[in-house]
C-alpha cells in the first residue's frame, strides 16, 4: 500500500491496513503529520487566545495556582505572568515536538513487554508503526479544535478539553472533583478511537497468535494506569 493509502485506510479499512503495515513496518509520515498538526493548534492557540488566558484559566481552576500567585508582590505580578505565559508556550511547542515520538516510544516499549507476555511474537518496530499510525485521529481533534477555537470566545475556549467528546466537557472544572473530572475527561472519543486502533494493529500483525480480546486487553490495562496515575496528581496538586 502507498502512504497515502495507509494514512486513509487506517480510517477506512484499518484490518486492512494494519496487516500492511505489520508486514512493512514504518512510521515517520504519520509521525511529522501528528507533529505538524499539534504544532499548528499550539500556535493557533497562542496567537488567537494567549497563553496568559491559559495561565488565568489555571488560576480559577486550581487554588494552589492562584495561592502561589498571590504570594507574588503585586508590581511583579504582571511582568511574572508575561514570562511564564512565554515559557508555556515554549514548553507546548516543544513538547510537541519532542513528547510525540518519546510518548510513542515509552507506549509501544510497554506494549511490546505486554504482548510478548501473550506470546504474540511482534517486534518493537512493528508496534512503533502500529502507534504511530493508530494515532492519527489526533490530527482531526486538532483540526476540529482550531474550528471550534475560531468560533468561540476566547475566554470560552479550553485548551485542555477544546471539543465536547467526554463526559469531562460537561463537568465545571472549578467545582467538580479533580480526580473525577481528570477520568471523566479521559473518556474521550478520540482516545477511544486510538484504542481500538491500536488494538485492531496489534492484532492483525499477530494474527491468529493474539486474539482481539487480548489485544484490546493489552492497550487498555496500560491506558487506564495512566489516567488513573494522572487524576492522581491532579488531585493532589491542583
Amino acid at each position: 500500500m502507498s502512504e497515502f493509502s495507509r494514512i486513509s485506510g487506517v480510517f477506512f479499512e484499518p484490518g486492512k491496513t494494519f496487516e500492511d503495515i505489520g508486514r512493512r513496518p514504518s512510521w515517520l509520515v504519520p509521525m511529522l503529520l501528528m507533529i505538524a498538526a499539534g504544532l499548528a493548534y499550539y500556535v493557533s492557540y497562542g496567537q488567537h487566545v494567549g497563553w496568559e488566558r491559559f495561565l488565568q484559566r489555571q488560576m480559577e481552576i486550581s487554588p494552589k495556582a492562584a495561592e502561589r500567585m498571590a504570594q507574588v508582590p503585586a508590581e511583579k505580578r504582571d511582568s511574572t505572568i508575561a514570562l511564564q505565559a512565554k515559557v508555556t508556550g515554549i514548553s507546548y511547542y516543544v513538547g510537541t515536538v519532542i513528547g510525540t515520538p518519546l510518548i510513542m516510544v515509552i507506549s509501544s516499549a510497554i506494549l511490546l513487554g505486554i504482548t510478548a507476555m501473550m506470546s504474540a511474537g511482534l517486534k518493537f518496530k512493528q508496534i512503533f508503526a502500529i502507534t504511530a499510525y493508530a494515532g492519527l485521529p489526533v490530527i482531526l481533534k486538532h483540526a476540529l479544535s482550531l474550528v471550534v477555537m475560531f468560533l468561540k470566545k476566547p475566554d470560552d475556549f479550553n485548551l485542555m478539553n477544546p471539543l465536547a467528546f467526554n463526559p469531562g466537557a460537561f463537568m465545571d472544572p472549578v467545582s467538580s472533583s479533580k480526580f473525577t473530572y481528570t477520568i471523566a475527561s479521559a473518556l474521550d472519543l478520540f482516545a477511544i478511537w486510538g484504542i481500538i486502533l491500536t488494538a485492531i494493529g496489534l492484532k492483525a500483525a499477530a494474527g491468529k497468535r493474539l486474539s482481539m480480546a487480548g489485544a484490546l486487553t493489552a492497550v487498555i490495562i496500560p491506558w487506564a494506569v495512566f489516567v488513573l496515575f494522572g487524576a492522581s496528581m491532579a488531585s493532589m496538586f491542583s
